[in-house]
């Protein structure tokens, strides 16, 4: 097992995308008018992205124009004092082939949001890292 110089678990590649899977929620950062914006979403991950159904004319949407963003994920015990947490980094992109829109509206992604939500964003897993704590009580 690999450890970092926290005392953290360094979860492998393979790992981290099992964990990233295993959640429905995560945390999209991207850029909005030159600030950092933080925006929770619900997500599937297919072939090696990270696929968003967003409205039309949303900031995601806009923001999501082959942009670098990061992307995280986490789970934690507060009684037990374990968890885990994936972060994923890579270029973000609006949908906008009618083929591909076609395809991924097959997906049981269904918006937690109110609205239309016809807009998918799909981001690129390029780099993705993970930690997990266990045992971590006094």
């Amino acid at each position: 097992m690999n450890v970092d110089s926290a005392g953290l678990q360094v979860l492998t590649r393979t790992e981290c995308v099992e964990l990233l899977s295993s959640v429905p929620v995560g945390r999209i950062v991207f850029t909005d008018r030159a600030l950092p914006a933080v925006q929770p979403v619900n997500f599937l991950v297919v072939d090696g992205h990270i696929v968003i159904r967003t409205g039309q004319g949303s900031k995601l949407a806009a923001a999501a124009r082959d942009a670098v963003v990061a992307f995280e994920v986490d789970e934690f015990d507060a009684a037990m004092w374990t968890g885990w947490s994936v972060t994923v980094i890579g270029h973000a992109r609006a949908v906008v082939d009618p083929q591909e829109v076609a395809r991924l509206s097959l997906l049981p992604l269904i918006p937690w949001a109110p609205g239309e939500r016809n807009q998918y964003v799909v981001v690129r897993i390029e780099d993705i890292s993970g930690r997990r704590i266990r045992d971590g009580g006094l």
